[in-house]
């Protein structure tokens, strides 16, 4: 229980978000919304708003949808033109399948930009009001013969970037080492006003992290430490603070896009996936560190649930901007064959990659 409630909490806000920004532009467009649901299945507790939306709670937590007036937000041509008999003047005003597509498409991508948004509010809060660390990253100690020490790092070299991307804060050496991609890591550093460059080949080391799960890292033999100890946590104004907020959820997502392209050439961990088993127990884990750190996590997790979501899969927010696309471009709909189609590869791809994250998630659990 101690993990499951920070899940459901996380989970219940983040979905919400998403949802809610479905929700938002279909209502500014003049749809008609039926439902908004936070879960699936068998309906919990719910009531209907004036305009006639049933906002209801369902008894599976891990997801949810709104569902507009037609049913289907995707359409053939022939069944657009069943729709156009079917319904009334009133009725065809409500329906999302007569939006122009423009609006159609801001509809759909409202969901992951709603939880980009919420991301980049959250990350600016937590820098406004708790602050964000700016504590250089200054070499305390090279390890004898490990890759650093090999390539000439020395003490007291202060970090510049890595992998050409500005280092700001000790605390992102770590983060920016382990998601790179690249065989050898590029660091730049400050020795004595000059600047130096270095391209270094980390060791892949099995190890466990803060909380004591087993993660793959990427070890370079450095220790790094403030001054006297001391972290410099800066409290930002709100144009810093959105700032660095949008640096940061370009870096998860650039990140991840790099992963993504890594792993599918074979080159990175595909282990490190997890599903909703895993994000549970590290939702749990972190939460017992206080707000902040829920937070935070709460961030991360929103930036994936909306660039996941933008994946060109059907049944997916992007498999639906892809269907558009191809509207644009052919000056009709896709015919109800050739999406069917498309349908039914996005239909195996998600259930494959379900059932990949769920192994991994058992296995991480010592159950394989």
């Amino acid at each position: 229980m101690n993990y499951l409630v920070p899940f459901l909490i996380l989970l219940t806000v983040v979905v919400f978000i998403h949802e809610y920004g479905h929700y938002y532009f279909a209502k500014r467009y003049g749809v008609k919304v039926t439902d908004f649901s936070i879960g699936f299945g068998k309906e919990i507790f719910g009531w209907n708003d004036k305009s006639g939306t049933r906002w209801k709670i369902c008894l599976i937590p891990l997801g949810g949808y709104v569902k507009f007036f037609g049913d289907r937000n995707v359409f053939s041509q022939s069944e657009q033109n069943d729709a156009y008999n079917k319904f009334s003047k009133e009725e065809k005003d409500q329906l999302f399948v007569f939006k122009p597509l423009y609006q159609r498409s801001l509809i759909v991508a409202a969901g992951p930009i709603a939880n980009y948004v919420l991301a980049i509010f959250i990350f600016s809060f937590i820098y406004m009001f708790s602050g964000k660390d700016m504590t250089p990253a200054v070499i305390n100690e090279v390890m004898i013969d490990s890759p650093a020490f090999v390539t000439g790092l020395k003490k007291n070299d202060k970090i510049l970037s890595i992998n050409g991307r500005k280092v700001e804060s000790i605390l992102e050496v770590s983060a920016l080492i382990n998601t790179s991609m690249d065989e050898k890591i590029k660091i730049t550093i400050d020795r004595n006003r000059d600047e130096l460059e270095f391209h270094i080949k980390p060791n892949l080391v099995l190890t466990k992290d803060s909380f004591g799960n087993e993660v793959e890292k990427k070890i370079i033999g450095i220790k790094l430490a403030p001054l006297n100890n001391e972290f410099k946590r800066n409290k930002l104004g709100p144009a810093k603070a959105v700032f660095y907020s949008l640096k940061e959820v370009i870096f998860v997502t650039t990140s991840s896009i790099e992963y993504l392209f890594a792993m599918i050439k074979g080159k990175s961990d595909s282990s490190q996936l997890g599903g909703p088993i895993r994000i549970a127990k590290i939702t749990g884990q972190v939460s017992e560190h206080g707000l902040i750190p829920f937070l935070s996590i709460m961030a991360y997790i929103s930036v994936s649930l909306g660039f996941i979501n933008l994946f060109p899969i059907p049944m997916l927010d992007g498999g639906h901007l892809m269907f558009y696309a191809f509207e644009k471009i052919l000056g009709r709909p896709l015919t109800q064959k050739t999406q069917e189609g498309f349908f039914r590869i996005g239909l195996f791809l998600l259930l494959s990659l379900m059932v990949f994250v769920t192994f991994n998630d058992l296995k991480d659990l010592g159950l394989f």
